[in-house]
């Protein structure tokens, strides 16, 4: 550590990360840097004057040594996001100079010592998402400087020491997710410069005590998901700064306090599922800044508040299950932001007014369970965004309107157990995208529409008691993802249609209480997932089917059927007619056509099974129980598969659009906020029943298990249902490069250097899909929507579905993907894949990244052996400052490795591996 070179300083100050001053190492910082390994020969004794030291996001795994404890200067360490296991050493406690101190996101577990009281100068304290065990230990009372303290999702134990109330600094205070018991301390009222309180997803119990009040400097505070009980203090009318209250999911009972109206710069508020009585507060949204207010599933009386008709600054509001009552038309405004409004399961009259019909940015509307009149007026039709409607179980009646076809992005329409009369309009056929219909237990007659038949995704289509009539349209045997089918209690004649054979992922159907004639198909019989089939009480004749969906069926399924004959109890056998023959020649027939197929089947989910072995992780199933309940069904399709799938269902309910950030070529993108706070982005495919998006699946799966990179975006988790197959990935904050480069404000910010640092991450990325991966990874669709940045500008590469594995010894011809603009030339007449392909895409990306936007016409000039008169203006984002002359020097030389990706000649391109070195070793920026 000692040797000189020719400058005369140390050798190591002349590393990478490592800054000196006189000669002695003041600083050390290798975050983000690939850093594999342990600590065990780390040279703590040979940095006595080290200040700073940052191994955040790295490899390192192993126990912290004690002899970290050496190092008496250090004001700062952080050590997040690595592997370290086992016990903090208690000797970090002589770290005396500590300012900072990050331990977050590792797998420490013992006890934390109370040794880290002696750190009287600490600031920051992270030791959140560990495995941390037993008591928070009283000393840290004693760091008297702390502004921030957080120690969520640990598995500690015992209550929240009242010593913390001493902290009379802290800033940020974080104890959710970590078992804690007990009651909360009333000492942290004394906390009056806290901003931000999260004690969330605890045990804790006993009341909220009312010096909680005292927190005048409060602008966050989430209590959810304890065991809270006993009324909300009213001194919390008193936290004037107050933006955001989480109470939900506790025991809380009593009134809502009416001094909460007094809280004007509310934005969130959550009060549901407790055990509220009384009426709300009358003075809510007094500023107008109310966006978030959510009360059910409570015991609350009384009419909605005056208030809130005005509060037009409404986004999301939930009423739903309690006892609210008053004149439904009275009560509302208009909200031109309001996303989400549920009413359902309480006591509401009147009639629906046509102002819902102003709120044009709704996306899911919810008043069932109440005692609504009327009729649905026509300017619901103005809803265009409109993804859920649910007006069931009420009074409603006349016809359904035929502007409802203008609502073409609804995915759920419920208006069952209403008065509604005449026939069913033929304009719900242009709702496309519809996944679940139900209209039953209503008056209407007449046909059934034939282009119900485009639902190409429902999966649920219920017109159960009605007085519908004529034949059963075949168009019905199109809706290939239904999962339950009840036409049960009308008046359909003819024959049941043969075409419900193509119905492969039916699960239920009721086609009982009709007047239907004639044989029942025997390729309904065959059906792979048919669970329950009632025919009961028609006018059916000659053999029940030999099959699977009719193996376990009862009497009571085909009662009422006085020609219906077969080896049934109950039912009359067929006599002289020779079924049983019969049925092992046609059953030999179905074996000839069906094996093969279910053999292709069988091998894909073999395929997909090694997938998920390598993984780790489980695929949702099919449930296979064969006594499935009817209203079990609609639960298994919807909700099919382990906790974590049903929570992102909860998280982004059931994929609607408001959570949706941004839409690819094979899918659309959610944002998803689970029970532990971590935030996620969820991929979910279009039309995953098409080969080609299977495949997508299918190649992003496969390519991202086997990939490991701090550059490559994280998947979390997969899962692939009848209805949904979803990817779960890190959520990285800014989202994609291309929509940065759009917001002026947001391109701004991207200064040269990490300009540059984007596309070094790229190219590491690459070089690591193309030389460090067996089989190589060629991801074919290397553009700007698919760089994603965190919150730190750091490069990940998204979006796998058009990846091809290089297989040797093989030709790897392939269709024609990527993004128009990004191709290779070469591409287009070979259609062979191979990594020169990414080569260009990624030249494509370098003068997009400098110059702010896609290159387009320079890149014939670029491609040209003389680049002639193109000046480097021409090449820049004219948004940023003109490099100067020491940045020039570091960008001219990634220009001309964007030239070389670009040769028409794929031979003649660099390879990544040759790109990612030669971007390692170039001059780094100058420190500003």
């Amino acid at each position: 550590m000692n040797h000189k070179n020719a400058s005369g300083l140390p050798q190591q100050c002349t590393w990478f990360g490592i800054t000196c001053i006189n000669g002695s190492t003041n600083r050390l910082n290798l975050t983000n840097a690939s850093v594999k390994g342990t600590l065990y020969n780390f040279p703590f004794s040979s940095l006595p004057n080290l200040e700073y030291l940052d191994l955040s996001c790295n490899e390192l795994f192993g126990t912290m040594p004690p002899q970290i404890g050496n190092l008496s200067k250090l004001i700062y360490l952080n050590l997040s996001a690595n592997q370290f296991s086992q016990e903090i050493p208690p000797e970090i406690g002589y770290l005396t100079n500590l300012l900072v101190l990050h331990l977050r996101e590792n797998q420490l577990n013992g006890s934390i010592p109370a040794s880290l009281g002696n750190l009287k100068n600490l600031s920051y304290l992270s030791l959140y998402n560990n495995s941390l065990s037993g008591v928070i230990p009283p000393e840290i009372g004693n760091i008297s400087k702390l502004l921030y303290l957080r120690m969520s999702i640990n598995n500690l134990s015992g209550p929240i020491p009242p010593e913390i109330g001493k902290l009379a600094s802290l800033q940020s205070l974080g104890l959710s997710k970590t078992n804690l018991t007990g009651s909360i301390p009333k000492e942290l009222g004394n906390l009056t410069n806290l901003t931000i309180l999260y004690l969330f997803g605890n045990k804790l119990s006993g009341s909220i005590p009312r010096e909680l009040g005292n927190l005048k400097s409060i602008m966050t505070m989430e209590l959810q998901k304890n065991q809270l009980t006993g009324s909300i203090p009213t001194s919390f009318g008193n936290l004037s700064k107050l933006k955001t209250l989480f109470l939900n999911h506790n025991r809380l009972t009593g009134s809502i306090p009416q001094e909460l109206g007094k809280l004007t710069k509310l934005v969130v508020m959550a009060m549901d599922h407790n055990q509220f009585s009384g009426h709300l507060p009358q003075n809510l949204c007094p500023n107008g800044t109310l966006t978030y207010f959510a009360v059910h599933n409570n015991l609350l009386t009384g009419q909605i508040p005056r208030n809130l008709k005005n509060c037009s600054s409404l986004v999301r509001a939930r009423f739903s299950g309690n006892q609210l009552t008053g004149n439904l038309s009275e009560m509302f405004g208009i909200y031109p932001h309001l996303h989400f409004m549920d009413l359902s399961n309480n006591s509401f009259y009147g009639e629906l007014a046509s102002s819902w019909g102003r709120c044009t940015n709704l996306t899911t509307l919810l008043i069932a369970k109440n005692k609504i009149t009327g009729s649905i007026p026509p300017e619901f039709g103005n809803l265009t965004l409109l993804h859920v409607l649910d007006l069931s179980s009420n009074n409603l009646s006349g016809e359904i309107p035929i502007e409802l076809g203008n609502l073409i992005f609804m995915l759920k329409l419920d208006l069952h157990e209403n008065l509604f009369h005449g026939g069913v309009p033929q304009v719900l056929g242009l709702l496309t995208k519809l996944l679940y219909l139900d209209l039953s237990i209503n008056s209407l007659n007449g046909p059934l529409p034939g282009n119900l038949g485009y639902f190409q995704e429902l999966y649920l289509l219920n017109f159960s008691y009605n007085n519908l009539s004529q034949k059963i349209p075949i168009q019905i045997g199109r809706l290939t993802q239904v999962c339950l089918l009840d036409l049960s209690h009308n008046s359909f004649r003819g024959e049941i249609p043969s075409e419900f054979g193509n119905l492969q992922n039916l699960e239920a159907l009721n086609l009982s209480h009709n007047s239907l004639s004639g044989l029942i198909p025997k390729n309904i019989a065959q059906l792979p997932g048919l669970l329950k089939i009632d025919v009961s009480f028609n006018n059916l004749e000659g053999p029940v089917p030999y099959g699977k969906a009719f193996q376990n069926v009862t009497i009571q399924q085909l009662q009422g059927n006085r020609d219906l004959c077969g080896n049934i109890t109950g039912l009359q056998p067929c006599g002289s007619l020779s079924e049983k023959p019969v049925r092992k020649k046609g059953h030999k027939l179905i074996l000839l056509i069906v094996l093969p197929v279910l053999g292709a089947v069988l091998l894909s989910y073999v395929v997909a099974g090694v997938i998920i072995s390598s993984a780790r992780r489980k695929r949702c199933r099919r449930a296979k129980d064969g006594n499935v309940k009817d209203d079990d069904l609609f639960s298994r399709c919807i909700f099919d598969g382990k906790a974590m799938y049903r929570e992102i269902l909860e998280a982004t309910e059931a994929f609607n659009s408001f959570f949706c950030i941004g839409e690819g070529g094979y899918g659309r993108v959610y944002r998803a906020e689970l029970e532990s706070k971590k935030i996620v982005a969820v991929k979910r495919l279009h039309h995953l029943s098409e080969t080609a998006d299977r495949k997508a699946f299918l190649n992003e799966v496969n390519a991202l298990t086997e990939i490991k990179h701090r550059n490559i975006v994280k998947l979390h988790g997969f899962c692939s249902t009848a209805q949904h197959s979803i990817l779960v990935y890190d959520y990285l904050e800014r989202g994609s490069l291309a929509k940065v480069f759009h917001i002026d404000e947001e391109a701004k910010k991207l200064d040269w250097k990490k300009r540059v640092n984007i596309i070094k991450g790229v190219a590491h990325a690459l070089s690591y899909m193309h030389h460090d991966c067996s089989p190589p990874v060629v991801h074919r669709d290397i553009t700007s929507n698919n760089i994603l940045l965190d919150c730190d500008y750091e490069a990940h590469v998204s979006d796998f579905g058009t990846a091809k594995l290089l297989k040797k010894d093989s030709a790897n011809w392939s269709a024609l993907a990527g993004t128009y603009g990004y191709v290779a030339p070469e591409f287009a007449y070979t259609m062979k894949v191979t990594e020169k392909c990414d080569v260009y895409s990624f030249g494509v990306l370098i003068m997009e990244v400098f110059k702010g936007k896609h290159p387009r016409d320079l890149i014939p000039r670029l491609q040209s052996s003389a680049p002639g008169d193109i000046e480097l203006e021409d090449l820049l984002d004219q948004r940023l400052q003109y490099p100067a002359q020491k940045i020039l020097e570091i960008l001219m030389p990634i220009i001309r490795i964007a030239r070389s990706c670009l040769h028409v000649d794929p031979q003649s391109r660099p390879t990544m591996h040759f790109i990612s070195r030669s971007l390692s070793v170039a001059t780094p920026f100058p420190d500003k």
